[in-house]
């Protein structure tokens, strides 16, 4: 097979696929006949023939995907009207805690936020795939500590934490009240990510407001 072919074959399994493929899922396509380094210059090679178009092969968490780029949303919601589903800013405060404190205990949290967190307000996270208990912590009660995913990773559309916008970025008022860190970072596929009910709110320490009671925040699964 030459390396035309291969790259048929490549792009054809990544179009049909239902999730991301890994480099390993590759080379099943080939029964482990293309090495690694063969299948990232065939990817190179698939990212350069799609440059231009309104879909981009992209590599996230857990392996490579095509996508449709950002600009294409406006066009693309158009056949799907239907919003993502809202989320408290209590709950967007504690998803961006988590990711970039990582690892961290609900009393870490409540430390920072300087409100009790709900357990409703974890199990939304956990429920949603983007937080989960990796352990815990070698102290009186053994809190459990709390990390992101791969899905937060996936549905952000970035392969790693390194990604996220650094904090530095959000010092200023008027930016830290004009989005979240976490909305921003959703460029590749901003589809993907929730809604705040309060658009204004920042993550900024002076401006997080007394927890609200967790049943008035009425939370849609996707």
């Amino acid at each position: 097979m030459n390396s035309a072919e291969a790259r048929k074959v490549l792009e054809t399994a990544l179009i049909c696929a239902q999730a991301p493929l890994s480099l390993r899922d590759m080379r099943v396509l080939f029964a482990d006949q293309v090495g690694a380094d063969t299948l990232r210059g065939l990817l190179d090679d698939l990212q350069r023939d799609w440059q231009g178009r309104g879909v981009e092969l992209v590599t996230i968490s857990s392996g490579w995907r095509f996508q449709s780029r950002p600009e294409m949303r406006e066009y693309l919601d158009r056949l799907n009207p239907e919003k993502p589903p809202r989320y408290s800013r209590a709950v967007m405060e504690t998803l961006a805690i988590v990711a970039y404190r990582q690892p961290v205990t609900r009393g870490d949290i409540e430390d920072i936020r300087g409100v009790t967190v709900s357990t409703q307000i974890v199990k939304q996270l956990e429920d949603r795939g983007w937080i989960e208990a990796i352990g815990y912590r070698e102290t009186p009660g053994r809190p459990a500590l709390y990390a992101t995913t791969r899905q937060f990773l996936d549905d952000l559309g970035i392969s790693g934490l390194d990604q996220l916008p650094t904090l530095e970025a959000f010092d200023m008022p008027d930016q830290a009240a004009s989005a979240s860190p976490l909305r921003d970072a959703a460029d590749p596929q901003p589809s993907l990510l929730p809604e705040l009910d309060d658009p204004d709110a920042g993550l900024t320490p002076d401006s997080l407001p007394e927890e609200q009671d967790p049943s008035a925040h009425d939370i849609p699964r996707p």
